[in-house]
């Protein structure tokens, strides 16, 4: 699989986290050419703020591997990660991270803020490959205009 086809699972996984009432965001962690992990975002239904698909996605290839460091890996996200999700990213210790929906094509409110990982990646001591595809960005954006359509913002 490439770039585009695990970001397409991300997404589905996006819609999955609608259809579980969830918020329209998705992930999936891969090593070595597999999904390892993946995850939605239903913290609403958890109770739990910090259940975000990358965040999920992390918790559940961690589980899988029976470990909490994932060197060597890479997560795909339908949407650009938010600073709690890009820090959890880094402290895993996955290098790159590939997303659909860029931050700027959505509202504000769904950050919390104007900050960009861009910049706070710069401070990192060890840098993370931040990969934008634009080409299935509408794919992602779609879904999130779906939830925001059925009145779920």
């Amino acid at each position: 699989m490439n770039d585009n086809e695990f970001l397409t699972q991300a997404i589905d996984k996006a819609k999955e986290s609608v259809a579980k009432g969830g918020f329209p965001a998705g992930a999936v962690v891969v090593k070595d050419g597999k999904i390892i992990g993946s995850g939605i975002s239903i913290g609403n239904t958890l109770f739990d703020p910090t259940s975000h698909g990358e965040i999920a996605a992390i918790r559940n290839a961690c589980a899988n591997l029976k470990m909490s460091e994932l060197s060597g890996a890479a997560i795909y996200s339908s949407m650009e990660p938010c600073s709690m999700c890009f820090s959890a990213i880094m402290w895993a210790g996955i290098m790159k991270i590939v997303f659909a929906c860029s931050k700027g094509k959505v509202s504000e409110e769904y950050y919390g803020g104007h900050y960009h990982i861009m910049t706070i990646n710069d401070q990192l001591i060890h840098p993370i490959q931040l990969v934008h595809i634009p080409g299935v960005e509408q794919e992602s954006l779609n879904v999130v205009q779906g939830w925001e359509k059925a009145g779920k913002i």
